[in-house]
């Protein structure tokens, strides 16, 4: 049983190397996907067009408005003289944000009446209005702090903001982006590779006449699987090298922790590729029905959006996809450090999931010999 196992292993390895795109896609497309989508993806907000209407013009507002774009988060396009038109260079594109500073803005200084300064924000861009929002308003809490405690003002400044920031202190997009972009290229790996080798062979008819063969289906569904679970390690390790080299993520936790994850998601993912091959008739059907799944599963894992934010009714879905697990699984063991304790319940999550869907593909592959 174990040289039959060797055989199909030898023989899946063989033509799969012999094929000299199923090699790139392998091998060099997870490294430039993963190089791409941690440069393109890119969370980050600054330089966020804005355009300034100084209705005061007096050295104290000009001194508050170079402070506002000192730190590159606003880019100041140009200076208009009516609020109108500040509005104008948000509805024509121009500006997404327009910062409006009242008369009398240095007179009321220090005072309790002092005049409001007004933001106006495009909010068809939800992720940049809310960043413009929330950093205009730390900024000038903290101005407005700094000018209650001047000599000569008659009231006390309020509360000074210090936030800490834990895990991502320079709140980089790729250390958020890169486990999820790992999670999505094991999905393509492994899923859609094992489903278009399936296809391929029933296409080819190669599958039946191994399948005459003394062969078990058992080994035969093991030992053309195998071999991508391998695959699947190496891309591991190489997207976690990569990603520590090129876009500086940290590894606060242990290896092992992030090894056990990725066999337990491979299985899972090889689990859907076996039972994708089993329904589909040809490469082109495996290769939307991998689409099919995996953008769905993006969506649900939390890659991109959180799933609190999400509806309640949507939640409990998110259980059953094995990308948010194991996502979770490596974000808190590379950046918080959490080990197998920690991770325990996603552990268990994918042993499910992924005895589940293998079970239920290997049942469909023998049914379909029968």
């Amino acid at each position: 049983m174990l040289r039959s196992l060797l055989n199909v292993m030898r023989k899946e390895a063989t033509q799969t190397l012999r094929d000299r795109r199923m090699v790139f896609l392998l091998v060099a497309a997870p490294l430039i996907q993963l190089t791409m989508f941690g440069y393109a993806v890119n969370l980050d907000v600054d330089h966020i067009p804005t355009v300034v209407c100084d209705q005061d013009r007096t050295e104290e507002s000009e001194r508050l408005l170079q402070d506002f774009f000192a730190n590159g988060t606003f880019a100041r396009r140009r200076d208009v003289f009516a609020p109108r038109a500040a509005q104008d260079a948000l509805e024509s594109g121009e500006a997404a944000v327009a910062v409006i500073v009242p008369h009398g803005y240095a007179r009321g200084l220090g005072r309790r009446d002092a005049p409001q300064i007004q933001l106006l924000l495009d909010g068809t861009d939800s992720t940049r209005a809310q960043v413009a929002q929330a950093d205009a308003s730390q900024f000038l809490l903290l101005h407005g702090a700094a000018g209650a405690a001047r000599p000569g003002a008659n009231r006390a400044p309020p509360f000074l903001l210090s936030p800490r920031i834990f895990y991502n202190p320079r709140l980089a997009s790729p250390v958020f982006m890169v486990p999820g972009i790992l999670s999505m290229l094991l999905m393509n790996v492994t899923a859609m590779l094992t489903a278009m080798g399936l296809t391929r062979e029933k296409e080819s008819g190669t599958l039946e006449q191994v399948l005459v063969t003394p062969l078990q289906p058992s080994i035969l569904l093991a030992g053309k699987s195998l071999p991508f679970v391998f695959v699947g390690l190496s891309n591991i390790a190489g997207v976690l090298l990569l990603g520590s080299l090129i876009f500086d993520v940290p590894l606060h936790g242990s290896l092992a922790v992030i090894a056990v994850g990725g066999i337990l998601y491979v299985f899972s993912t090889l689990g859907f590729g076996i039972l994708l091959g089993t329904l589909a008739s040809s490469q082109q059907q495996a290769m939307l029905g991998a689409f099919a799944f995996i953008l769905p599963g993006s969506l649900l894992s939390g890659y991109l959006s959180p799933i609190d934010a999400m509806p309640i009714w949507l939640r409990p879905l998110t259980l059953f996809n094995p990308m948010r697990h194991f996502l979770e699984i490596v974000r808190g063991c590379l950046l918080k450090g959490e080990g197998f304790t920690d991770l325990f319940p996603q552990m268990i999550a994918l042993s499910i999931l992924g005895s589940g869907v293998l079970g239920l593909s290997i049942a469909r592959f023998h049914k379909r010999l029968a």
